[in-house]
């Protein structure tokens, strides 16, 4: 299954250095790091939380109206770059007025 994930650089850089260095893929290395990772057993003398996260936020829905459709990581994103630019504009006095 594809997936992406956002490292730091520094952690980038030292994992490819270390697959290279192993003669392997990153790819491949890190299928390796995170099935190493799942067998750990976890550690006694450290209390482990079972919800690390918040619960998720139920959205109300509104009897006889459509369900709002999911958007992708993409679509999520170019909204929030939107609401970025207009505050931005709102906040820069040196900004172009739209009419």
């Amino acid at each position: 299954m594809r997936t992406t994930i956002d490292l730091p650089e520094d952690l980038f850089r030292e994992a490819k250095t270390r697959a290279v260095q192993q003669g392997t893929t990153l790819k491949n290395l890190m299928i390796q790091y995170v099935r190493s990772g799942l067998r750990a057993q976890p550690d006694r003398a450290s209390p482990i939380s079972v919800r690390r996260n918040p619960p998720p936020v139920a959205i109300p829905r509104i009897p006889g109206h459509p369900m709002a459709p999911a958007l992708s990581n993409r679509q999520l994103n170019a909204i929030l770059e939107a609401d970025e630019v207009s505050a931005s504009r709102v906040a820069d006095p040196c900004s172009p007025k739209l009419s």
